[in-house]
């Protein structure tokens, strides 16, 4: 199977869609809230933008073989990845399920509490119960056979939100709705060289292996650094696995390995946290050491205006309202971005404050 891979400036919209892309719905759930904040968490905050341009690959119902439908009508099925205690999964899964309330749209979840062989099954659970319509944040890149195999046999139309897989667009899955993450990485190194000045060692924690957001990541980030800022040394690189515990614990590792450390670029928002709680459990003061993160949680823009984070580059999680947009287009036989990459902002100590409330 072929991978479908992507440039950092393929930025793709369904046709038809220009008018539904100004999208609302967000969060105000950190992992430090309480479980009310659940119901309303796509209720605040910034939506989804697809960003301009684009090379006008595009999916059509037939290309794909599926049949047309009325999505009002079908059952959609949506599959988590991971459990919802880090916020950037809390937020996802609202936003997914406030717009199919919005829409009148029966939705089956499934949440794979970050088991790859678990969300493998849920998947095909979906199927087994009557999904006509899948919506997939995958856990893993690869590893997705048999659930494409399953739902090829029924033309049930995938949509992967937030990380890819390594299958073919427009054969295997429709589209692919994301951030552009080798981007991400290369504003989180712009943002580090800023607050750095270009010198000295710093560290990066790395996300979880075998998906591409990790990958890109990290991708876009050395690269800047190696282009922009040959004066920065990578002394230290090893997963956190995008949770703040095991982000704690390697920084933690970190300070006694490399006590001169000057700044850490944490691939999201967790590990920066658990960073943050590292330097603070060594007696070190706000601005000792330099965080840059990705994810735009509010834990993290709080800790912005702290002064304990330099920056934070946005991965906004609110999919749901251009999720459901791509589907009802698409299954009314309008073609639909293969690729479609969404505009993240950013936080840093000019805006943190004020734009906190725009935070999840």
């Amino acid at each position: 199977m072929k991978p479908h891979s992507r440039s950092t400036t393929r930025n793709l919209v369904a046709v038809g869609l220009a008018a539904s892309l100004a999208l609302v719905a967000g969060c105000t759930k950190s992992e430090d809230g309480d479980a009310s904040d659940k119901a309303s968490a796509a209720s605040d905050g910034g939506g989804q933008q697809v960003a301009a341009g684009g090379d006008g690959k595009t999916c059509a119902i037939g290309d794909y073989g599926a049949d047309k439908l009325d999505l009002k009508n079908s059952v959609v099925g949506f599959s988590q990845s991971e459990k919802e205690a880090n916020p950037f999964r809390i937020a996802e899964t609202a936003s997914i399920k406030a717009e199919a309330a919005k829409r009148g749209v029966k939705l089956l979840t499934a949440n794979a509490q970050s088991q790859f062989s678990k969300q493998i099954s849920d998947v095909q659970d979906l199927i087994a119960r009557g999904a006509k319509l899948l919506v997939i944040a995958p856990l893993n890149s690869d590893g997705w056979e048999p659930v494409l195999q399953s739902a090829a046999a029924k033309k049930i139309p995938i949509i992967t939100i937030d990380r890819q897989i390594n299958a073919t667009a427009c054969k295997d899955y429709v589209s692919f709705i994301g951030s552009d993450f080798v981007k991400q990485g290369e504003r989180a190194a712009d943002q580090l060289i800023a607050a750095t000045g270009g010198k000295g060692e710093i560290a990066i924690l790395l996300g979880a292996a075998g998906n591409n957001v990790t990958t890109e990541r990290t991708k876009g980030f050395e690269g800047r650094i190696k282009a922009k800022a040959p004066g920065l040394k990578v002394v230290f690189k090893q997963t956190g696995e995008f949770t703040r515990e095991k982000g704690q614990s390697v920084t933690e590792q970190l300070i006694q390995s490399k006590p001169g450390i000057k700044a850490v670029y944490a691939e999201n928002d967790e590990m920066g946290l658990g960073a943050v709680n590292a330097l603070k459990g060594a007696g070190k003061k706000p601005g000792d050491v330099k965080i840059v993160t990705i994810d735009g949680t509010r834990n993290a823009v709080q800790g912005i205006a702290d002064g304990w984070i330099s920056a934070v580059i946005e991965s906004n999680p609110r999919f749901g309202p251009l999720a459901f947009t791509t589907l009802d287009s698409f299954t009314q036989g309008k073609p639909v971005g293969e690729d479609i990459v969404i505009q993240d902002s950013q936080y840093t100590t000019a805006n943190a404050k004020a734009d906190l409330g725009k935070a999840y």
